[in-house]
């Protein structure tokens, strides 16, 4: 009987420890114990334009399963920012999963002037890879104007290739900058009237199987119906009137109000592109997700793989119809069941405990503010041509030509350097000068210059976010910051990238494997992700990461 108790211990013993490797090195053997510590798949959410408030302004709309499982099962970082300005799609999802900011990764933007080309880039562009699922230039892009490594990056270093890295997001940057340089691909949907999802020769020459099966399964089709509320609209009272003057819309309809017969909207509003303003974008990201971890057998064994999923939708419907509209209540209510679905998957996939989820914004965003006026906060919008106008009076009457001035995008002035020479000009005294004089224009704050940027540390403030995302060889020579919700945009939805609350403090929610219960107010920031599930991993940091892992969350 005590041989059989004995032998029962260390049975349990070691199925609780792991599994055992007998392992000859010379004439001794020895035991290696396979640690089933790590998780078999980690998934990074990235929600487009999610600001902290809407997790607790629409709490009581969803579910148990979706972000209430999250924070109820997980640990809430309640107190979670950027760390630098812009706040920007492109730079948000890059210093989530690289962390650090764009001052090392040099996202600067979705797009900037290149001082070298003397053009604007888009992020994501690469016009020397090939289309891979369409035969339009929708998939010439790659990863290659990030210049740091994701940790999706190093898991794939740390485990030889063998873990795998998939990006999946409506817009392209969203799947590719997440995924990083050398991840097995990334997948994007390109609309119009294609409606398919597509990658890029950076990754694969051809698209897998699962994904043409996808793609001809005509799940992107199914979702051309009526956009309805999905619980009576009365009840939505967390958000403002359905019909207001602070809302875009569709084209074809004419108010921005429910229902939205998408069946009839599409041909005037570029076909399948109109899936992309509504919740059914997410739904659609989700189906894909699935079928991703499916088709790349993702989770099937104990070497962590990586599925990174951006829903981009949230985003659009933002930018359309604005942080207090009924659409953007609807868009996170049916977003937390889809977010519901995709754990439920997990769970029978990958299996309940044995995967580790991170959700998290790229930016936030800023009331429209019509409203806010209406509401006598102040707020108001830009008028570029006026202030272009005043700006080219100040260049003709003092160097005696507009041409000192290569360009003027992201809030940033692009000095022509040769010009400047040309001119017999001291560089820093005409970066002075520029900040002198746009510092008295109407409705801009503040003023900093290259020269400022570089030589002086600053610590906290709008400063220091300036200068976490100010990069050297890529940014310009003098930045302008914008009163508070004083935005170039139109009248009508939301928008962002600013260092101002609104656009900085995001979600950052974890759960599942290796990760504790709780909550805190203790100020996180972006660029802690990345090192956390690193280190949740015991893998190297990404190669630019200025972040620090937060303990507090791992178990």
């Amino acid at each position: 009987m005590k041989k059989i108790v004995f032998l029962f211990v260390l049975l349990f013993v070691f199925s609780a420890i792991g599994s055992q490797e007998i392992v000859q090195i010379g004439n001794t053997e020895t035991s290696n114990i396979v640690s089933n510590a790590k998780p078999k798949l980690v998934v990074g959410i990235v929600v487009d334009q999610m600001r902290y408030d809407y997790l607790t302004r629409f709490e009581s709309k969803f579910g148990t399963g979706g972000f209430k499982r999250m924070m109820r099962e997980g640990f809430n970082c309640k107190n979670n920012h950027f760390n630098y300005v812009p706040t920007y799609t492109g730079p948000g999802h890059a210093s989530v999963y690289t962390g650090t900011t764009p001052k090392y990764h040099g996202i600067i933007g979705n797009n900037w002037y290149d001082k070298e080309v003397k053009e604007m880039v888009y992020c994501a562009g690469d016009t020397t890879v090939n289309s891979i699922g369409t035969q339009t230039d929708a998939g010439k892009m790659s990863p290659h104007r990030m210049q740091t490594t994701t940790f999706g990056d190093e898991n794939r270093l740390f485990t030889q290739m063998k873990g795998k890295t998939i990006g999946v997001a409506i817009k392209d940057r969203g799947a590719i900058l997440p995924a990083g340089h050398s991840a097995n691909a990334a997948y994007w949907f390109h609309g119009k009237d294609e409606g398919v999802w597509i990658t890029s020769s950076f990754y694969r020459n051809t698209l897998p199987q699962w994904v043409v099966d996808f793609n001809t399964s005509d799940k992107a089709e199914s979702y051309f119906k009526d956009w309805n509320t999905l619980y009576d609209i009365s009840t939505y009272t967390e958000s403002g009137l359905d019909k207001n003057i602070f809302e875009g819309g569709f084209k074809g309809k004419d108010n921005a109000t429910f229902p939205y017969n998408l069946e009839d909207l599409k041909t005037k509003n570029n076909g399948f592109d109109i899936l992309k303003a509504t919740p059914y974008g997410n739904s659609l990201t989700t189906d894909f997700a699935m079928a991703a971890i499916k088709g790349e057998d993702l989770g099937e064994d104990n070497i962590t793989d990586v599925l990174t999923v951006s829903y981009s939708s949230t985003d659009y419907v933002g930018h359309n119809f604005g942080v207090n509209s009924k659409e953007v209540e609807d868009t996170y209510i049916r977003l937390d069941k889809d977010l519901e679905r995709f754990f439920i998957y997990l769970d029978a996939t990958i299996g309940k405990g044995e995967y580790t989820v991170f959700l998290t914004a790229d930016h936030g965003a800023v009331d429209v503010p019509a409203y806010l006026q209406s509401v006598k906060i102040p707020a108001g919008y830009i008028n570029n041509n006026d202030r272009k106008a005043e700006f080219n009076k100040f260049l003709m009457a003092t160097y005696g030509t507009t041409d000192i001035v290569e360009n003027i995008s992201n809030g940033q002035v692009f000095l022509d350097r040769d010009k400047v020479k040309t001119l017999g000009l001291n560089l820093i005294t005409v970066q002075n000068e520029i900040a002198n004089e746009q510092i008295t224009y109407k409705n801009i704050s503040k003023v900093y210059t290259a020269t400022t940027m570089n030589s002086t540390n600053f610590v906290a403030g709008v400063e220091s976010l300036l200068q976490n995302g100010f990069n050297q060889k890529r940014s310009g020579d003098v930045i302008l910051v914008n009163d508070a919700s004083y935005i170039s945009y139109s009248k009508t939805g939301s928008t962002h990238g600013s260092g101002l609350n609104y656009d900085t403090h995001v979600p950052l929610l974890f759960f599942g494997k290796g990760i504790t219960k709780g909550e805190t107010y203790t100020k996180t920031v972006i660029s802690d992700i990345a090192p956390t599930i690193s280190a949740l991993l015991g893998i190297s940091f990404p190669n630019g990461s200025v972040g620090m892992p937060l303990g507090f969350v791992i178990d």
